[in-house]
């Protein structure tokens, strides 16, 4: 988790809204993200999505049995049923989004029962930290 939010950071940085996702599989990372839909021009170009894409591009294979996707903030529903084709195994997340979560806050796409994928959710990991990186994103935003 830590290695998403310097991702996070990153995307920050580039005035993106910051958040970072990491692909783990046998206690390795093979991909990462960061959120970067304003400068690909691309609003599919979320952390996840990217980390996504590279740990199958990685791998050879859309299916990522056995691997842990860890990000800052709480997938929304694009992202929660890229989790569940890729056949991710587990989730964890720190921060919930109580706009667009589509993990836990708004929608329960990623364990779904009708599904025919369910992927394990843990989430709170770093939380605070990770609201912290959103709330100095957005207050900076703010004053601009």
């Amino acid at each position: 988790m830590r290695e998403a939010l310097a991702l996070a950071g990153q995307s920050a940085h580039e005035g993106e809204v910051p958040v970072g996702a990491v692909v783990v599989i046998g206690g390795e990372i093979v991909a990462s993200g960061s959120n970067s839909p304003i400068a690909r021009t691309d609003p599919t170009a979320h952390a996840e999505i990217l980390a996504i894409r590279q740990a199958a591009a990685r791998l050879g294979n859309y299916r990522l049995t056995g691997a842990t996707l860890y990000c800052t903030l709480e997938p929304c529903v694009m992202c929660a049923g890229a989790l569940v084709a890729a056949r991710v195994q587990r989730l964890v997340f720190g921060a919930r989004d109580l706009r667009f979560g589509g993990v836990r806050s708004k929608f329960q796409v990623a364990d779904s029962p009708v599904l025919n994928h369910r992927v394990e959710v843990v989430e709170g990991v770093l939380a605070v930290e990770c609201v912290e990186r959103l709330r100095a994103f957005f207050e900076a935003q703010r004053r601009r």
